[in-house]
């Protein structure tokens, strides 16, 4: 596993955790970093996972509005707080960070709602950030 697929997976972690215990999502961070911090490369994956905290808490409510827009039927505040975290993250790679490709951003993104949501989560979280996507010039 990359230390950018780790990051991501740090990242969605602390947005999560921070969703539901309405705390600072990079203090959520920090704690989780003195707990594994003596481990292999920690540093590079928890710098990128705090880029993109800190790109999500600066452009939560743009995304916020996007994904409301583009989840057709369904009310942000009813979507699994895990399908939220996972989309704010992707979204913030997809509109803020050019490093990152428009589909590397996406297969994260549904890779990590396979795994740890719901059965339906992977097909949601690709098409609504497949539309976003399109909407937006390629990188």
């Amino acid at each position: 596993m990359s230390a950018r697929t780790k990051a991501r997976k740090r990242a969605v972690d602390a947005i999560f955790a921070s969703d539901l215990r309405k705390e600072d999502p990079s203090i959520l961070l920090g704690a989780t970093f003195r707990q594994v911090e003596d481990r292999q490369n920690q540093d590079e994956i928890f710098t990128y996972a705090q880029a993109i905290i800190d790109g999500v808490v600066e452009h939560h409510s743009q995304i916020d509005d996007l994904i409301q827009t583009y989840s057709l039927d369904w009310d942000i505040d009813r979507m699994p707080a895990l399908d939220r975290a996972i989309l704010r993250c992707a979204l913030w790679e997809i509109l803020y960070n050019s490093e990152v490709p428009n589909g590397v951003a996406i297969n994260e993104a549904v890779e990590l709602a396979k795994e740890y949501s719901t059965d339906e989560s992977g097909g949601f979280i690709n098409g609504l950030l497949s539309k976003v996507a399109s909407t937006r010039e390629p990188k």
